[in-house]
């Protein structure tokens, strides 16, 4: 073979239109083979947890900015200073007033630890993955939820999505429990998939969207009825005015009964406990 020959045939082995389909990244990233990542998303965690033997969830939601007390109170002391060297500036004056709520709700990522602490010691037993913690994977509450899996040896899982600032997971999830999605609506089937019940922490717009959207699915019944706990039952009658809606007819008043509230971890718990008696046991 000819040198001039040699150097057509390399030139098809090195184009892209040569490559196995399953090998070619660029077209696997294309917009009309969208539909096959969906199902790409759908399948690598469920195969995962098939693997790992995960029977059972429970779902963990809240802030990324509600943080342990030692760091809020970190936080806030440097807003202080900050607005010391300039007392006028209405920036700093509302970087201190919001660092001070947040170091209040502090006390949420010691309950969300807590709880995700309580859950894994008394489910994940005699080699069972019932009830396995599953966060957002990222910081916050999330990361609380994980931490307090990790605390006592259990596994949990993060769901991390990719946003377009950086997102790492936190440290606390299990390295084989930890996915990332670059689709909204098919990380929030996999929060619902196994889950048991759903805990909302107080938190912003994510937290606010996965709460909706599991409340909807539920009340249509597109997934079995589970128990949803809105942790700390003052920010959110604050946040959302339900009987607004009762009064506007914009829901029945029957749709309360979807709700419950808990302002400790124990009180979580028991709830979890009462709606899955044939799962667990109380301690």
């Amino acid at each position: 073979m000819s040198d001039d020959t040699k150097a057509l045939q390399q030139a098809i082995l090195n184009s892209p239109s040569y490559l196995l389909a399953e090998d070619d990244l660029e077209l696997l990233k294309s917009p009309e083979l969208r539909g096959i990542r969906l199902e790409l998303e759908l399948l690598k965690p469920e195969l995962v947890q098939q693997e790992e033997g995960v029977e059972s969830t429970i779902v963990l939601f809240g802030g990324s900015r509600i943080l342990e007390s030692s760091e809020a109170k970190s936080r806030l002391d440097a807003a202080k200073q900050a607005l010391a060297s300039d007392p006028d500036d209405a920036a700093k004056q509302l970087a201190v007033r919001v660092a001070e709520r947040l170091s209040d709700k502090s006390r949420y990522y010691d309950e969300a630890r807590e709880l995700g602490r309580i859950v894994s010691s008394n489910c994940q037993i005699g080699g069972r993955c019932e009830f396995v913690v599953v966060t957002g994977g990222g910081p916050g509450i999330m990361e609380a939820g994980n931490r307090g899996a990790h605390d006592v040896g259990a596994k949990s899982m993060g769901l991390n999505i990719t946003l377009p600032c950086e997102q790492a997971p936190n440290p606390y999830i299990s390295p084989e429990l930890c996915f990332q999605f670059r689709y909204f609506a098919i990380r929030k089937m996999h929060f619902l998939m196994r889950a048991r019940a759903l805990v909302a922490f107080p938190g912003g717009f994510g937290t606010l969207d996965e709460l909706f959207v599991a409340l909807t699915l539920i009340q249509t019944g597109k997934t079995e009825p589970i128990p949803v706990i809105l942790f700390g039952r003052d920010f959110w009658e604050k946040l959302i005015n339900w009987q607004f809606l009762i009064d506007e007819g914009t829901i029945a008043p029957d749709d309360l009964n979807l709700i419950s509230y808990a302002e400790t971890a124990a009180e979580a718990w028991e709830i979890i406990v009462k709606a899955n008696p044939t799962h667990i046991q109380p301690v």
